[in-house]
């Protein structure tokens, strides 16, 4: 069934784990691993949400920036232009 193990014996070690570690241990640790799972689930809900938000203001500042750019490259022609000397 579960490459090779039987039903009978996946039964035989949850019994010799039940007798190892005992149902009130198990059942904490069961707790833990749920308390955690859902930990994660909800981080990642709350990540995604603010990696759209950090993907929107980078998509600002990369606009931004480019228009600053376009500024300093209009800027820089004309006093370019100013300074030329005719050629002749």
């Amino acid at each position: 069934m579960f490459g090779g193990i039987s039903v009978w014996q996946l039964l035989i070690l949850l019994v010799v784990v039940i007798l190892i570690f005992g149902t009130k241990k198990l059942r904490t640790l069961g707790g833990d691993l749920g308390g955690a799972v859902k930990g994660f689930k909800s981080a990642m809900n709350d990540g995604g949400a603010s990696l759209d938000l950090d993907q929107e203001s980078a998509l600002k500042e990369n606009e931004t920036d480019k228009l600053g750019t376009q500024t300093k490259d209009a800027m820089f022609s004309k006093t370019t232009e100013k300074h030329q000397q005719p050629q002749g």
